[in-house]
Formats: structure tokens, sequence, C-alpha cells
């Protein structure tokens, strides 16, 4: 049995479910769309008449937490890549849609274009540490009436794994599942993997649902497409400044969207996707790469345990303008508490400047950041054979492991072994010009990038999408120079 670090007592974890039951049945959730405020009401909340303020009874609330089911699946366009929460994670996620990136020939920050979308979706494709493309930033070439599309397309294009991705409106996400079918080759083959997942933000803090997003989140879970919401509240701004205080009210603010989801459709398959943080009060900056944002991951996690929900957020994001150290930390420090905790997903990977900037480089080093993730996660790997009582004995005190057989089976998997992190001798280094991490990483970059790519799509399957979407981009890793 896996033991996991906690920051709450049993009874603080009921405690924090009350208040959140009780922020719900008394203070209540402003619901500015009028078809889920109709859909509350008739499975028995109460509407404060002309204030469009939603009061949830506990019993609603108790209810429609009980057809929530307690694991999640991600599919890839290649089924290898299908990853089910929480028995195969923690699975690690590019963070998403940040406007800008940092060009790969100048080095200087532009706004992103789809061309960008297609490099990064293939680096990904070959970065052993993520699980799941999130698209990592908007596609500013995007030709009218074709945003979404413009990301999604060279995303699925250029990798294999799963594409989770966001739409603004129920027309555009129409169009994204079309190109799945296309795709897949027909509705029914994509539909019976679907290898796309919606993420929706429905909920505005504090305890607030707007209308377009709302009606998105009622249309995607009525039609079984694979999809989750998060709630982010910022401590000092939106949300109460204090870490317990933050929780309970992002709490509420999940049961309220999950109540919604399982009253639109029972049984519909959820993660518990929190981003809370704590502002900087010095200027009121947003700061998601505080250790604070870690801590309140760790929270949530704890609270989804207690549903018995599959759950991780954005967690490992950092403030950092440049990919140096403050990027690091931040990142490893927030994401090592997250696992500690036993998050099963996480978004972390490539993005600087408050989830503003994508960097290549940064990428790199996060999947390495990843790849230790995953060796916390995985732990000691206690039995009987790994205590290894037989090797010890034929090395005899005095003795040496290296010539071992069982070190020679072991030498590939026992430890991870790094890319990116240096640990020649200094001799060496100084001989290679003195490579940092950034240098290196950035030529990883290039590697990967400069390489054919093997995962496009067929020329009758490409035929095929140009053909329904006139004018669409073309969605090529076109290497840089």
């Amino acid at each position: 049995m896996t033991h996991f670090a906690e920051l709450l007592t049993p009874e603080q974890v009921e405690s924090i479910h009350e208040t959140s039951l009780e922020i719900l049945k008394n203070v209540g959730m402003l619901v500015h769309n009028q078809e889920a405020r109709q859909r509350f009401v008739e499975h028995g909340c109460q509407e404060d008449a002309g204030t469009e303020i939603i009061k949830f009874p506990n019993k609603v609330i108790e209810h429609f937490l009980q057809s929530i089911p307690p694991t999640f699946t991600f599919h890839g366009r290649d089924p290898k890549y299908d990853r089910t929460i929480p028995g195969d994670g923690p699975l690690l996620v590019t963070g998403s849609s940040a406007p800008d990136i940092i060009d790969l020939e100048t080095g200087e920050i532009r706004r992103s274009r789809s061309d960008d979308i297609a490099r990064i979706a293939y680096l990904v494709n070959e970065l052993l540490g993520y699980d799941i493309f999130s698209i990592s930033v908007i596609a500013d070439d995007a030709p009218p009436d074709q945003f979404s599309l413009s990301r999604f397309y060279p995303a699925l294009k250029n990798c294999l794994k799963p594409i989770r991705g966001s739409a603004p409106n129920m027309h555009e996400v129409d169009n994204i599942l079309k190109l799945g079918a296309l795709i897949a080759g027909s509705e029914a083959a994509f539909w019976e993997r679907p290898f796309i997942t919606f993420q929706y933000c429905s909920l505005i803090s504090p305890l607030t649902m707007d209308v377009e997003s709302t009606e998105k989140l009622m249309r995607l879970t009525e039609r079984g497409i694979p999809s989750y919401g998060v709630v982010a509240p910022n401590a000092g701004v939106s949300s109460p400044l204090t870490l317990v205080g933050t929780l309970a009210l992002a709490n509420a603010e999940f049961l309220a969207q999950a109540t919604l989801e399982q009253m639109s459709r029972p049984g519909k398959a959820i993660i518990y996707e929190p981003l809370p943080t704590v502002a900087d009060m010095r200027t009121g900056a947003y700061a998601p790469g505080a250790i604070e944002t870690g801590v309140l991951a760790m929270g949530c996690t704890q609270m989804a345990r207690y549903y018995n929900i599959p759950c991780g957020g954005f967690v490992g994001l950092t403030n950092a303008k440049t990919n140096d150290a403050q990027s690091g930390y931040e990142t490893g420090m927030s994401t090592v508490s997250a696992v500690l905790a036993g998050a099963d997903l996480l978004n972390m990977g490539g993005l600087l400047d408050a989830l503003m900037v994508f960097d290549f480089s940064k990428a790199v080093i996060d999947n390495e950041i990843a790849l230790m993730l995953k060796q916390v996660a995985r732990g000691l790997r206690f039995s009987q054979e790994n205590l290894a009582l037989d090797v010890i004995a034929e090395a005899g005190p005095g003795g040496i492991f290296l010539n071992k057989a069982h070190t020679a089976r072991q030498m590939r998997t026992a430890a991870l072994l790094p890319e990116i992190a240096d640990r020649s001798v200094r001799g060496q280094w100084e001989a290679e010009n003195k490579p940092d991490s950034q240098a290196k990483a950035m030529r990883r970059v290039n590697e990967i990038l400069r390489r054919d790519n093997p995962v496009l799509f067929s020329p009758d399957v490409d035929n095929r999408i140009q053909a329904e979407f006139k004018g669409l981009v073309a969605g090529d890793a076109i290497a840089v120079k």
C-alpha cells in the first residue's frame, strides 16, 4: 500500500468538506447561464429570486458525488499511449495556451503560430517524460473561423500521444470532432477511442459560473465527449488570503462544477483539477510559481482522494522570465510536493512567465524533471528480490558489485540516467566548452526537430482534411536552420 504525504488530518479533511458544503448551501453560486440554473433547480437546488444565485442542499451534492467514476482515461492516436489514472499516474502534461513563444532562431519573444504548435507537438512526442500534449500555445496565424482547428490540427498531425485542448464555443468543438473523425477514418472509429480531450473553465472565482463556458460544460458532458474543468481561485484577490480558506473555496467550486456535470450526464468521468494560487500581496502579481501553489495542490489532492476521484492540476509553473535557476526550483519544488501527496496528473511543462511564454529548452528540462518525478513516484520498489541478499552475500565484506551480473541487469532501470544534468568530470566538461543545461537542452531540441517525422498522417488522410477545411494551416513541424 502506498502512503502519501498528508497536510490535513482526517478530521480536517472532513472540516474542509463540511465548510465547502456550507458555502454552497448558504452563500451559493452565481450562475449566469439560465439553462444551468434551471437544471440545478430541477435536481433539487434553490434559486434566490432575482439574483441568479443557486443554493445547494447538502443532499444534492452528496447524491451526485456518488456517480463520479474513480478513473479517467486519455486516449492517444496510437493506443500504446493510452493512459488511465490513477493506475498509470502520475501523468505529466505540458502547460497550455500561452500567447507567446521564444523563437528558436532569434531567441526573442514573439506571438506563437501554428507551425510552432507542430514543432512542439513533435518534440513532446519524442520526449519520454511527457504523457499528454496539452496544446502549449495559440496560433496567431489562424485563418478566420479556424482558431481552434489551427491548434488541434498541427498537434494531432505531429504527436501520437493524447491531445488535450480547449475551444471557445461548441461550433469550434464540432469542427475539432469532425477533424478527429477524418483522422480516425470514421465517426464510429473516433468514438471507439476518442483521442481528443477537452478542458474548460466554467467557473470564475469566487463562486461564479458564466454563460458560454457553462454551456460548453453541459454540451460536452451531455454528448459524452472526454472533458473536465479547472478551478482557479487566487488567494488575496478572488479567495481568502489563507491557504485553508482558499482550499475550502476551491473545493466548493469543484463540487458545484462536478454536480452540474453529473446532473447533465450521470457517471461522466472527470478529474479534480485545481489551479489555486496565492497573489504576491506586495504588488498583486499573479504568482503560480510560488511554493504555496504546491502546498495547495497537496491539499486538493487529499480532498480528491477523500472523494475517490482522479486528481491533478496546474503545478510546477514558474514566474521566471527565462529558463534560469528560478525556473528550475519553482517547477521542481511544487511538482515534488504534488507527487508526494499522490497527484495523478501534473500540468507543468514548457511555460515561463506565469503561463505566458513557451520555451523549447524549458520543455526539454521539464521533461527531465518529469522523469525524475516518475522515479520519485515509483519509490523504493520493495521486494525480497530487490533486497538482493544473495548478491550481498556473493560480494562479501570488502567486495565489489561492479562486476556482478545482477548489476549489469539493473544498470538501465535502477536509477534515472539523465541527458541534461551533467555528471562528467570537470576536465571533460571544460573540454566540451562548459555547456550549461540551457545549451544542452537546445542541442536536444534541434537534434529532435531535424529528424524525419515518422508520425505524420498519410497523404490520403491529410488530403481529406485539407479538402474538408479549406485554407487550413499546413500543420508541419518544419525544422529551423
